[in-house]
């Protein structure tokens, strides 16, 4: 990783939640999921805080690196129809070796918090990760990642 992340740094990201990121189509296969609301998925949302956490590293990592998401504590606090904009911020509070972890929080256009809560990432080596993904795929599903991947 390359320096200049600081801790108090900050990341901003606007969205318009799409009807095709409700509840429903969270698990499009559970009728459970099928009888709720159309409103912003709190699965979504979670995706979403950890997105501007992506952006947020994006500058910092080097060329074959990368970063997964290791933690998260969100709480989903206001429901966010179709249509609606979100302003998601994402602070950055810690930063110890290959670990980075991030105040977030989403806000409606009115000013309304919807979701808030803290993300850590690990920068990755993406080969080696990759690698890993591969070997547990093997013992556990037996077959091989490369050749299941589409040309």
């Amino acid at each position: 990783m390359r320096t200049g992340l600081s801790v108090g740094d900050v990341q901003t990201l606007e969205f318009v939640v799409p009807a095709t990121k409700t509840i429903r189509h969270l698990y499009p296969e559970s009728e459970d999921y099928q009888r709720m609301p159309e409103v912003f998925a709190t699965g979504f949302m979670v995706g979403l805080l950890e997105w501007s956490a992506i952006l947020a590293l994006r500058p910092y990592l080097e060329d074959g690196e990368g970063s997964v998401g290791t933690r998260v504590d969100i709480s989903h606090t206001a429901p966010t129809p179709p249509g609606a904009k979100l302003i998601v911020t994402a602070c950055c509070t810690k930063i110890e070796d290959n670990y980075i972890e991030w105040d977030v929080e989403a806000r409606d256009e009115d000013g309304d918090v919807a979701a808030s809560g803290r993300h850590g990432r690990h920068i990755i080596d993406i080969e080696r990760f990759l690698h890993r993904v591969d070997a547990k795929t093997k013992r556990l599903v037996g077959r091989d990642v490369a050749a299941a991947q589409p040309a």
